[in-house]
């Protein structure tokens, strides 16, 4: 703790974090917020978030094994077929060959929304951006904090100790961020230069000449390998085992859909056997009720459950307290992420719903859809500094929180670790919860 600063006013702790940017920025092109203190969570709360990891975890293996058993015939064949809709024949026989057989992501993002009755995992992000960002904001927020402010989620080291040790013993880590998700450069510049330069470099798309023993952080999509020309080179490498590569490139582990199999009772009888009574109940209670979006004909006497529709056309026809549904893309694509093509039933027109409905049956051939109950995030109070009256605001908002875990060893003897929360609080009147200009970004501390 920075004594001098501990008993700082808002004023001094936002231009002390506003100073304290790196050059370039942590986010391109964007801005956020400035919280006058971190979010509190009540301690009983961050202590399910601690034990949430080995859950997630554990759900990654069993799902991964899902996969696999599907494609070899031990599950039905149609969760392969689902997970497998637009990808081309080079990304299928990648995520299957034998040398990733086991790998699961050793960076797990849930996206958190505290409702009224608890809270919703809405999401799972393998390749997530806002480590560096967190790290930093954990660094500065210790730096000035008061005597007796609550201590951070993770510790002010946790986020960068965490994303360091996934890489194990390597010599050196590549980070290797693609055009696409160069808004996020600047803060895995910022981690690596924390991290020491001589180990962790940042590397763009066309990166593809690790040394043997390397290891390579891969900050982007594999929708857009075409636009990653190193990408190739360092699979070529990951495979026949020269360089460690995380995350796997497993593009059925980047499908939002994985949650609705979550909930598809021909599937009961597996989640069950791996994950265990404890864990499917936990993950049922907090995930809510999805589904995949297939518009196969169901026969005469079948109905989508939970719904009770007979044809996915008639989700059209729901009355505007039924449609508190979220629809969106399921993955491997530009629109799966940042909130993109994104659309709450609820707050839509009719014709904006029926729309919306029209697209995702069109493109379910192609590519996965997926329908989600909507749980309305309840309203917090967070404080932030304005800069330009240089006083502190009060704002009504609502929060998503983004733990991140970082998972170290391999086989059974590997632990998910909490490093640290991203908390998101976005005015009250924002029904999708992301980061926005008007957004308060803050790390997460434990209320006494």
């Amino acid at each position: 703790m920075n004594t001098s600063l501990s008993a700082a006013s808002d004023a001094a702790r936002a231009h002390h974090l506003r100073d304290r940017l790196p050059p370039g920025g942590l986010f391109a092109d964007q801005e956020w917020r400035t919280a006058t203190e971190p979010f509190p969570l009540e301690a009983s709360f961050a202590r399910e978030l601690e034990s949430l990891g080995r859950v997630l975890l554990q759900f990654y293996r069993a799902a991964n094994l899902l996969y696999r058993h599907s494609v070899e015939g031990r599950q039905p064949g149609w969760v392969a077929e689902w997970l497998d809709r637009g990808k081309p024949g080079s990304i299928l026989d990648l995520q299957r060959h034998r040398a990733f057989r086991h790998d699961v992501p050793r960076v797990i993002r849930p996206d958190i929304l505290l409702t009224e009755a608890g809270f919703a995992i809405t999401e799972l992000d393998s390749v997530p951006g806002g480590i560096g960002l967190t790290d930093w904001l954990h660094r500065h927020y210790a730096e000035t904090a008061a005597d007796g402010e609550p201590s951070l989620v993770g510790g002010p080291d946790g986020m960068r100790q965490g994303f360091a040790g996934i890489f194990g013993d390597a010599p050196r880590v590549h980070l290797v961020v693609s055009e696409e998700s160069s808004s996020y450069r600047p803060e895995m510049a910022w981690l690596g230069a924390e991290l020491g330069s001589d180990r962790f470099q940042v590397q763009p798309g066309d990166f593809d000449a690790p040394d043997p023993g390397d290891a390579v952080y891969r900050f982007f999509e594999l929708f857009d390998l075409d636009d990653v020309p190193g990408a190739t080179g360092l699979f070529e490498q990951a495979v026949v085992g020269s360089v460690r590569l995380t995350p796997p490139p497993k593009a059925f582990l980047e499908e939002k859909a994985l949650l609705a199999l979550l909930w598809n009772r021909n599937l009961a009888a597996f989640w069950r056997r791996e994950l265990g009574d404890a864990f499917l109940r936990r993950l049922q209670q907090h995930v809510p009720y999805s589904w995949f979006v297939d518009p196969a004909p169901l026969p005469p006497h079948g109905a989508v459950p939970g719904l009770d529709l007979t044809d996915w056309h008639q989700l059209k026809g729901l009355s505007q307290k039924e449609r508190a549904l979220i629809l969106k893309p399921s993955g491997f694509s530009p629109e799966a992420w940042g909130a993109r093509g994104v659309s709450l039933g609820s707050d839509l027109s009719v014709a904006d719903w029926s729309q919306a409905v029209d697209r995702a049956l069109a493109d379910a051939g192609r590519s996965p859809w997926v329908l989600q109950r909507y749980h309305k995030p309840r309203r917090v109070t967070a404080r932030w500094f304005d800069f330009e009256r240089n006083e502190a605001q009060t704002m009504e908002g609502r929060v998503r929180l983004c733990p991140y875990y970082f998972v170290r060893g391999d086989g059974d003897t590997a632990r998910a670790r909490l490093g640290g929360v991203l908390a998101t609080v976005c005015p009250a009147d924002k029904k999708i919860i992301h980061g926005m200009r008007e957004a308060i970004l803050a790390p997460c501390v434990i209320r006494p």
